[in-house]
């Protein structure tokens, strides 16, 4: 009753400012324009995360426990590297460009981070690495700071950036598949919402 109430004295609905629905990817463009931001910050564990989060696809849940260990072999960089998904407890393997591996190294070397150790330690005391509430705020620092709306866009931007380009150049659906773990093509279809973009692209090149 008390909450029924509350609604009616305010007459605003619980969601008003927020966007909901699934978040964009980053553009190319947008994607250089956060990277030259840190760069020129000198900020080596936010590189790294933003280099890392865009090559890997992976999930802010799997990015923020990822170890040392599950990205180098001795003291070079993985070229490649496979991680187990929390949600699904399947592997899923990622690339990793030489602008990330130079990333992470610096960061591996800016911290003297062993192995064992989580990549993108946090900055507070009572946490060992990064949490995903922290990543989040971290990515809406990221967009807000090129001029983007920050509640536009989340930590699944990241996840779905490069996944996006790279269906945009190939149309390869099941590559996409097995880059970002999914079990099924459904979920792949509907993550990327690429049936309406593609109806979309179809229907802007078609004159009646």
């Amino acid at each position: 009753m008390t909450h029924s109430l509350l609604f009616k004295v305010n007459n605003q609905p619980w969601n008003k400012g927020v966007i909901i629905g699934p978040k964009p990817p980053l553009k190319l463009k947008e994607i250089w324009a956060i990277r030259i931001r840190l760069q020129l910050s000198g900020d080596v564990r936010n590189l790294a995360l933003f280099n890392l989060a865009i090559d890997s696809k992976l999930r802010a849940c799997d990015l923020v426990h990822l170890r040392v260990g599950d990205v180098t072999q001795g003291y070079k960089v993985l070229r490649r590297a496979t991680v187990m998904q929390r949600k699904t407890k399947r592997p899923v393997q990622f690339e990793i460009s030489d602008q990330t591996q130079l990333a992470i190294r610096n960061l591996i070397t800016t911290f003297k981070l062993t192995p064992s150790q989580y990549l993108f330690p946090s900055r507070l005391a009572s946490s060992p690495h990064l949490s995903t509430r922290q990543y989040a705020k971290i990515v809406k620092d990221w967009v807000a700071g090129i001029g983007l709306d920050p509640y536009a866009y989340g930590t699944h931007s990241l996840r779905r950036t490069k996944a996006t380009l790279i269906y945009k150049r190939t149309k390869n659906l099941r590559a996409i598949q097995l880059l970002l773990g999914h079990t099924k093509l459904e979920s792949t279809v509907r993550y990327l919402g690429i049936e309406l973009d593609d109806a979309l692209e179809i229907a802007e090149q078609t004159e009646v």
